[in-house]
């Protein structure tokens, strides 16, 4: 499965750019490890591709995390729980065994997007169709947290973090 895969059974394509008006209200971004080939439009400073295999590179800065939706998904949202600085798209299915691995307890934020977004073909064009899945955010550190919060995105819910003795906050 490509980068960037999404949920609609009408996207028969594997690689799916991210909103410009999602990605704007956030801010800057160091890395995106999952990004398409061919892009537009730039999600951060620095970018693996599926060539790069981008979870076994290391990850630095905050990073913008939109990983394929299946089966791997958790790989990336583990990574990113992990890294703790940044911000993950996936869909919001929060009674899944990924959720309560990496976003319950684990992360700081959860956004829901209001709406289900139209992502875009990786020439630029908007998709007529949208994500067929209902979309959410996922802060990991304080600072992605109120990133969420100023964005106007949707309903941001905080969550308390379950952390470790010894645990820093990489906000």
């Amino acid at each position: 499965m490509g980068m960037s895969a999404h949920q609609s059974p009408r996207m028969k394509n594997d690689e799916w750019l991210t909103p410009p008006e999602i990605l704007a209200p956030l801010g800057s971004f160091n890395l995106d490890p999952c990004a398409p080939v061919v892009r537009p439009w730039d999600t951060a400073a620095n970018h693996f591709t599926f060539k790069d295999d981008g979870l076994s590179k290391p990850w630095h800065g905050r990073v913008w995390c939109n990983p394929p939706f299946g089966r791997e998904a958790v790989k990336w949202l583990r990574r990113m729980a992990e890294h703790g600085n940044g911000i993950a798209l996936i869909p919001a299915r929060t009674e899944t065994a990924m959720f309560y691995e990496c976003v319950w307890g684990r992360a700081d934020a959860v956004l829901f997007i209001k709406g289900r977004p139209h992502f875009h073909y990786v020439d630029g064009r908007r998709a007529d169709f949208n994500s067929g899945a209902p979309i959410c955010l996922v802060a990991y550190g304080k600072r992605n947290a109120e990133a969420l919060q100023r964005s106007g995105l949707g309903i941001v819910l905080p969550i308390e973090r379950a952390r470790s003795t010894g645990e820093k906050d990489n906000g």
